[in-house]
C-alpha cells in the first residue's frame, strides 16, 4: 500500500493551559499555523476539558466534572471509613509529601489506571466520596460507555497514535515524531500537559513563559518536518483546553460555613474546588443558612439554565444541588485542592477573556468549531 492510499494525516498536538492571549501575545508559531481561532473553554477544569475533547460530549453524558462527588452509596473508599480515626492530626495528613505517598498507595490499592490525586481532601470524609477518574480516559473503552477518541479511531481503520499521559512530553513528541516519519500513522494526539503547571506559578511571567512557549515551538515544528519528509498531505493542529487567569483575591467558603454552625455530612456535603464550590442539601433550611453565610463571597450561585448551557445539569444530582462559582480570579483558599492560593487558576466562567482556549492549524478551521467540545467531530471526520 503507498502513500497515496492512506487518508490525509491529521496530527493534534494539544498544549494543556495554552490560552488564546498567550498563544497570540508570543506569536505562537503564526508563520507554521496561520489558521487560528479563540475557543470557548468548557466549564470546569482539566479534569473536564479533557474528557469532554476526547468524546465531544459535554459532562452531563460523560460525568467528568470534578475529581469528587458526594456518593455514599456507591464511594470505592467505603471500607477506609475504618481507618477514619487514624487520620489525626489533619495536619500531618495535609502535607503535600505524605498526600503525594498515600495517593500512589490509594491507587493501587484500588487499582485505579487514571490520575489520582488526594489533594487537600479530608481522609475522613473519603468514605462518602466518589472519585471520577478511576480509568485511563485516552485508551479504548476508556470512558465507556461513551466512545472515546481511541475508539473512534479504531472503528474507523485508521492508523492511530495517543501520547501516553504518564511519560514526559518530550518523549511523546519524540515517539510521534519517529512514527510520523515513518508514515506509520493516520492520525495522532499528542499530549503536553507541562505548561499548565508552569502558568499556574508564574503566570504573566515573562521570563519563565517564553522561553517554555519557544520550546513547544521548537518541538511542534519537528513534527512539521517529520511530516514533510513522509510526503504525505497532512493537517498540522494545535489545540488548548483553557488558559489561566491571574490570582485577584481569596475567599474562605469552608470558614463561613463553619462560623454559621453548618456541618459538613450532618447539614449538607460539599466539594470545594479552587473556582467552585459543589453542595447537596441534606437538612431542611440548610439551602437558605448556607446562602446567607456565603453571601460575603465574590462569586454567584449558578441558575440550571447556566447549569444546561455548559452542559452540567444532570437529573440525577451527580454534580450537586448547587453550583457556586468564583469571580474571575477569586480562589476559593483553604480547598479541596489545597491551602494556598497559585498565582494563576483557570475554572471560571468560560465567558473569562483568560479562559478562553485556541484552535492553531496548517488547514483552514472547519466550520464548527468554536467550543471545545467541538474538537472531537473535527478530529474524528474521515476525509
Amino acid at each position: 500500500m503507498g502513500p497515496s492510499d492512506h487518508p490525509t494525516v491529521k496530527v493534534f498536538v494539544f498544549i494543556d493551559a495554552l490560552g488564546w492571549k498567550q498563544a497570540e501575545r508570543y506569536g505562537f508559531l503564526r508563520d507554521l499555523l496561520p489558521n487560528r481561532r479563540p475557543i470557548e473553554m468548557q466549564f470546569g477544569y482539566s479534569c473536564t476539558a479533557i474528557p469532554t475533547i476526547l468524546t465531544g460530549e459535554r459532562p452531563a453524558v460523560h460525568g467528568h466534572l470534578a475529581f469528587y462527588d458526594w456518593a455514599p452509596e456507591k464511594s470505592p473508599f467505603r471500607a477506609m471509613r475504618w481507618v477514619a480515626p487514624f487520620f489525626r492530626p489533619r495536619s500531618f495528613w495535609r502535607r503535600g509529601r505524605v498526600r503525594n505517598v498515600l495517593s500512589r498507595l490509594v491507587k493501587k490499592l484500588y487499582g485505579f489506571t487514571g490520575y489520582f490525586q488526594l489533594y487537600a481532601v479530608p481522609l475522613e470524609r473519603l468514605p462518602k466520596l466518589d472519585y471520577c477518574e478511576k480509568r485511563d480516559m485516552f485508551v479504548p473503552g476508556g470512558l465507556a460507555p461513551v466512545p472515546n477518541l481511541a475508539d473512534t479511531w479504531e472503528g474507523q481503520g485508521m492508523r492511530w497514535h495517543i501520547s501516553d499521559w504518564r511519560k514526559p512530553e518530550e518523549e511523546n513528541f519524540r515517539v510521534a515524531e519517529a512514527l510520523l516519519a515513518k508514515g506509520a500513522l493516520d492520525r495522532a494526539f499528542v499530549y503536553a500537559a507541562s505548561f499548565d503547571a508552569l502558568q499556574h506559578d508564574r503566570v504573566g511571567d515573562d521570563a519563565a513563559l517564553r522561553p517554555a512557549v519557544e520550546r513547544y515551538a521548537g518541538l511542534v515544528r519537528s513534527l512539521h518536518a517529520a511530516l514533510v519528509a513522509a510526503g504525505r498531505p497532512f493537517e498540522l493542529t494545535v489545540v488548548s483546553d483553557h488558559g489561566m487567569t491571574p490570582l485577584r483575591g481569596t475567599a474562605d467558603v469552608p470558614g463561613a460555613l463553619g462560623r454559621a454552625g453548618l456541618r459538613w455530612g450532618r447539614d449538607y456535603a460539599g466539594a470545594v474546588d479552587s473556582t467552585m464550590a459543589r453542595f447537596w442539601w441534606l437538612e431542611p433550611g440548610a439551602k437558605e443558612r448556607a446562602e446567607a453565610a456565603l453571601r460575603g463571597i465574590p462569586g454567584r450561585w449558578l441558575s440550571r439554565e447556566d447549569m444546561e448551557r455548559h452542559g452540567l445539569w444532570r437529573e440525577d444530582r451527580k454534580f450537586g444541588d448547587a453550583i457556586l462559582l468564583a469571580d474571575a480570579g477569586v480562589q476559593f483558599c483553604p480547598s479541596d485542592m489545597g491551602v494556598k492560593p497559585l498565582a494563576g487558576m483557570h475554572g471560571f466562567d468560560p465567558a473569562d477573556e483568560d479562559s478562553t482556549a485556541c484552535w492553531l492549524s496548517t488547514a483552514p478551521v472547519p466550520d464548527g468549531v468554536a467550543r471545545v467540545c467541538d474538537y472531537f467531530r473535527a478530529m474524528t471526520a474521515p476525509a
